[in-house]
């Protein structure tokens, strides 16, 4: 846990969390877990529930928040969007802009903290904003967070959320079966360990980590404080990752548990859109 007053607090999370991504860029990027030499042969590295609930995106302004370095990003560009992503990582966006005019795909990156992107975007507004999977757990205030985005919507737009359920993080990663962590609580979570999810037996330097748990009930009260219509939650039983050792990988791609063994929540998903 972190003692120091709220402000000092947040700037020290800030540039731990800054550090370490900025160091784990170029591991994602040639790691057998992003597969971007797969993505070159076939630029789409969506969900197919994300395609179907965000819908039809050609000829739409996308921003992608919290973007890392851009497959996302440039999946949607490839279904016809006009897509910004914004990232507070120096060395994220550069690869992420790397990438994007290797493969000759049209797109724009802003490296700024995501707190300030309506500034950082000169108070552009987007007919879609997108946060995908892994974000929300490096923000402390989620309120300012969601108010940050309603801002970036254009009225007509929409919000869309896809996130990994807050519930199955409280779980022992050596079994998923014991409570480990506090769900309501909004303390924040230090963590020191070299490697990374996608390469963990990498040698790393920046290997400690400030994060925080956010339940879903504050993250859609957030989103709906912050002027935006929910439309959906939808709670999902698979995961990009095995969460657990148990997990077992389907041939879809996703992971779950195995058979016979009771089902929690892995994911989910919301779509809140901005009065027309």
């Amino acid at each position: 846990m972190m003692d120091d007053e709220p402000g000092r607090e947040a700037d020290r999370a800030y540039e731990l969390n800054q550090a370490f991504w900025n160091e784990r860029v170029p591991l994602h990027v040639r790691s057998a877990f992003y597969d971007v030499d797969g993505f070159r042969r076939r630029p789409d590295a969506l969900r197919p529930f994300e395609q179907v609930e965000v819908g039809e995106v050609a000829g739409r302004t996308l921003l992608h928040a919290q973007c890392h370095f851009g497959l996302d990003t440039l999946s949607w560009a490839g279904r016809g969007a006009r897509v910004t992503g914004l990232d507070f990582a120096p060395a994220a966006t550069a690869a992420a802009r790397a990438l994007a005019a290797e493969l000759a795909i049209a797109a724009e990156f802003v490296t700024a903290d995501v707190y300030d992107a309506v500034a950082a975007l000169g108070g552009r507004t987007f007919d879609i904003v997108y946060t995908g999977f892994g974000a929300l757990v490096w923000l402390p205030d989620i309120e300012r967070w969601a108010e940050t985005m309603a801002r970036l919507v254009r009225p007509g737009g929409f919000l869309y959320l896809a996130e990994f359920h807050p519930f199955a993080t409280i779980f022992e990663e050596d079994d998923g079966r014991h409570v480990e962590l506090d769900y309501f609580s909004s303390r924040a979570l230090v963590e020191t360990a070299p490697g990374s999810y996608a390469d963990p037996t990498a040698e790393t330097r920046a290997n400690t980590v400030v994060s925080w748990i956010h339940p879903i009930g504050e993250v859609v009260s957030a989103i709906a404080a912050a002027g935006l219509r929910v439309e959906f939650l939808h709670e999902h039983d698979v995961s990009l990752f095995p969460m657990y050792p148990a997990m077992r990988r389907g041939p879809d791609g996703y992971y779950r548990a195995p058979e016979g063994r009771p089902r929690v929540p892995l994911a989910y998903t919301v779509r809140a859109s901005r009065p027309v």
